[in-house]
Parts: structure tokens; sequence; C-alpha cells
């Protein structure tokens, strides 16, 4: 993914966005002057800004707020929706990049807004805009915002885990990989991030557990494939963050293909 600090460009196209991205696609770093909600009908966006990365599969709708420098990734072939807001309804709206649990309604207004072209001024079109609004004031914010460093030995650091979270290589390892101490790198990370080493690249690990549980991996896979010794220590740190067990998550984040106009 592109460092969203990366000299971003400035973006002035308000259209509603409908668009296929295969596997792995990257969007540039860039901003807006309005507001805009990224929903993945299917497949899974990560978005990266300046204050810390997110992660939406199809049960997650991402806001990013006017001027917010922003990045993204796909993982999987990815349905993107993107809806514009200018800045006159976005002011009950978090001040920051947000990602939130998308219910029933919310999904529904979202993709009938964005699937049957009406212009966004249509009487039609406000409705279902306020009723985006409405549930997205109701909705439960997703808290699982992996915060980015700026300090060039962390981020060399953490760019290494980012290509490969399930690495086992300890913190003095990556040190010497990239020409900074144990030490140093421990005091950075609690400094700069709040949070130690393994707390981080336990997050990194559960927002990658998000997609592939979104996309239908099995439990055991995924714990695996992210670098957990057992399937049992990957339930316990999923549940801890996420508040439910892998297998609930999985059950609950795959939302039918009918719905999305497929």
């Amino acid at each position: 993914m592109s460092d969203p600090s990366d000299e971003p460009s400035f973006c002035t196209d308000e259209a509603p966005l409908s668009v296929g991205l295969s596997h792995g696609a990257d969007v540039a770093a860039h901003f807006h002057d309005h507001g805009q909600l990224r929903y993945a009908a299917r497949g899974a966006l990560v978005t990266a800004t300046q204050v810390g990365t997110w992660v939406a599969p199809a049960s997650r709708i991402m806001w990013v707020p006017p001027f917010a420098v922003h990045s993204s990734k796909a993982y999987g072939v990815t349905d993107l929706r993107v809806l514009s807001l200018p800045v006159t309804l976005t002011g009950q709206l978090p001040a920051e990049p947000s990602t939130f649990v998308v219910s029933a309604l919310l999904r529904e207004a979202y993709l009938a807004l964005m699937n049957e072209g009406e212009p966004l001024e249509s009487p039609r079109a406000r409705l279902l805009i306020d009723v985006v609004l409405a549930e997205l004031a109701r909705a439960v914010q997703e808290p699982l915002r992996l915060p980015e460093p700026s300090d060039r030995r962390l981020k060399a650091v953490t760019d290494l885990l980012h290509a490969d979270p399930a690495s086992p290589a300890t913190l003095a390892e990556l040190g010497h990989r990239t020409g900074a101490g144990e030490r140093t790198l421990s005091r950075l990370f609690a400094g700069e991030l709040s949070m130690s080493f393994h707390q981080w690249r336990t997050l990194l690990r559960i927002q990658r557990a998000l997609i592939e549980l979104s996309d239908g991996a099995s439990v055991t896979g995924t714990a695996i494939r992210l670098g957990w010794s057992n399937p049992s220590s990957f339930i316990d740190a999923f549940t801890g963050l996420v508040g439910q067990t892998p297998g609930s998550y999985r059950s609950s984040a795959r939302p039918s293909a009918a719905s999305a106009g497929e």
C-alpha cells in the first residue's frame, strides 16, 4: 500500500463511484474537500491514513472526513462503492477516519443509492442518504484502528510486519534487519503508538484475520496462516479485541451476493 504521507494528490471528483478492484490493487494517497463513505460490497478494503490503518470487509463501512489524506489496498476481488458527502452533511460524523459496523438497513439503503444511478439531488436519493446517515449515527464504531508511526526507524519495522504479518521474528531480529536497537524500538512503540510491539503485531494480525474470515476462510486455517501457534490462542486474542469469536464473526460477516446487486 502506498504511504499516505507521500505527496498526496487533491481529487475533486464528487460523483458516486462503483469500481471493481483486483486483489492487491493500490489506490495512491490523495484527499478531497468533501467527505467519503467507502464500502466494499464484496472483498475488503484496507485504508491507511496518517493516524492509522483501518480494515473494512463487507460487514464494515469506512468514513474518511474532508481533507484526510488516505491510500487504500484491495484484498480479494473487491466491489468498491464510494459515496461523497458535502461538508454540510457531515456534521454528525467523526472528525477522524472511522469504521462502522454495517446494519442490514444501512447496507440496503447504501446499495440502493449506489446501484440505481439516481441523481443525488433527487427526493428519493436524499431520503436514502438520510437513512444512511441515521443508521451511521447509531452504528457501532469499530475500535480496531492500527496506529501507524512517523519515526523512520519504527516505520521500517512496521513496514516489514505489514508485508508479512505471520513473521515470527522478535523485535531484536527486526531491529537487526532495519538497523535499530531493540530498546530504542521498544521505547518508540510505547511512546509513539501507545502499545507494545506484541500488541501492535497482534492487532495487525487480527485486522488481517477479519479479511480472511469475511472471505469464508476457516478459523484454524486463518490462525495458522497469520502466525498463531494454535487456534485456541488465536480465538482468545480475536475474541478479546473484536468482542466475538472468530466463528461468530465469520458467520455474520458474509452478506448475500443477491443484496450486493450481483
